[in-house]
């Protein structure tokens, strides 16, 4: 998965200036070279969340993502042995 370029900090601070009323979401967007989906998709994941459980929701996020790849590893071993052991036999 592609890392964010961005921290929550600093995703944050990109949505609470594209709620204020002084620059439109078009304006932050293209003052932080983001495209509107990104914003949209950033204000969806994050409303209602305070920095340190956005922090947490990105901790486990990467931490499932790992698990994910070590299972995704194992399966491909367990069949690698499986395929080895019916030759053999």
């Amino acid at each position: 998965m592609k890392r964010s370029r961005f921290s929550v900090e600093k995703i944050f601070q990109i949505l609470t200036e594209g709620e204020s009323k002084t620059f439109s979401v078009a304006e932050v967007c293209r003052k932080y070279n983001i495209s509107g989906n990104t914003y949209y998709n950033w204000r969806r994941r994050y409303k209602g969340l305070s920095i340190p459980e956005a922090k947490r929701l990105k901790f486990l996020d990467e931490e499932n993502n790992q698990l994910k790849k070590l299972l995704a590893e194992r399966d491909l071993e367990i069949n690698t042995l499986r395929v080895i052991l019916k030759e053999n036999f």
